[in-house]
């Protein structure tokens, strides 16, 4: 990193938040505004949070109900994010992920000795949501509940990158737990990003190092997200068909594209995907790096081979 740039990190979201300026001078201001950033999403669409918008949402079910324009637009994206993915990138797994026994903050997940898997309730298919952007009005099937972690993220890492960048005229870079999303004019050589199974893994630890000069890129895996139930390990991507855990042979997979959000919808579905995941891919053009439960690694759509990317 040069002289002029400058990082600063801090907890946000259930994880770290992460923000780069090529203009040391502005990192305080860049900060701030992504840290209002995300407590404003946090209030819209945490699942965990008793007081947030979407809470109010889920336990409305069967109800139309009036949102704010903030939480349309994370819906808006969600619903977008499960039509390109053809459904495997499914925000209506709210009471499943909660019944695998993600029903709290990752950290409180992982303090938990065990799960005992409960059965969750039958769900309405994605296309049964109805929301009208405009009136900002919401409809979430009775029984349903909305869970945004697939798309928030990243798309929030989207928001604050283009928001900094224009703000304060400077290139930008803003990670969150991996999901990372650039704006404005890279360093020369582009950010350098270290894929690794960890988001909190050192530039200095082991794993290739990509650069990014444009767009976002996402990392999906079943590795570190884990924890223990009653019928074994079980981690947060679910199988949308199944409800459950999906059965990869992925741990990892990065991709990279226009934007975050776009990057994790690819990601995500691939994992869900499964052993079709690098033609689906590919077909894409999207740039993108899978590794296999073995450690074996493929890449697609001009992902540099690792020698180079290291």
């Amino acid at each position: 990193m040069s002289e002029s740039q400058a990082t600063d990190s801090f907890a946000a979201l259930g994880t770290t938040a992460v923000v780069a300026v090529t203009d040391r001078t502005v990192l305080e201001g860049a900060s701030r505004l992504l840290a209002a950033d995300l407590a404003e999403i946090d209030r819209a669409c945490s699942r965990f949070r008793s007081d947030s918008e979407l809470t109010l949402v889920n336990a409305h079910a069967g109800v139309e109900v009036t949102i704010s324009g903030l939480l349309a637009q994370a819906i808006q994206i969600a619903l977008g994010a499960a039509r390109l993915s053809a459904g495997r990138v499914d925000p209506t797994l709210g009471a499943q992920l909660r019944a695998a026994g993600y029903d709290r903050t990752f950290a409180l997940v992982r303090e938990r000795d065990a799960w005992q898997v409960r059965a969750a309730p039958r769900r309405a298919e994605w296309e049964s949501v109805r929301l009208d952007p405009e009136a900002r009005t919401l409809f979430v099937p009775e029984g349903v509940e909305l869970d945004l972690g697939a798309t928030a993220k990243a798309w929030a890492a989207d928001r604050s990158a283009q928001r900094i960048a224009s703000t304060f005229e400077t290139g930008a870079l803003v990670s969150l737990g991996g999901d990372i999303a650039v704006a404005g004019p890279a360093p020369v050589g582009g950010w350098p990003v270290r894929i690794a199974d960890d988001h909190a893994a050192p530039l200095t630890g082991p794993g290739p190092v990509v650069a990014v000069a444009s767009g976002g890129l996402a990392t999906s895996g079943t590795a570190v997200r884990r924890w223990r139930t009653d019928r074994g390990d079980a981690h947060h991507i679910l199988d949308p068909n199944s409800g459950e855990p999906a059965r990869s042979p992925w741990r990892l997979v990065t991709v990279a594209a226009a934007t975050c959000v776009d990057a994790n919808v690819a990601s995500t579905s691939a994992i869900v995907l499964g052993a079709s995941a690098p033609e689906w891919i590919a077909a894409r053009e999207l740039p993108a790096r899978l590794v296999r439960t073995d450690g074996f690694v493929v890449t697609v759509s001009g992902w540099p081979p690792e020698a180079l990317a290291a």
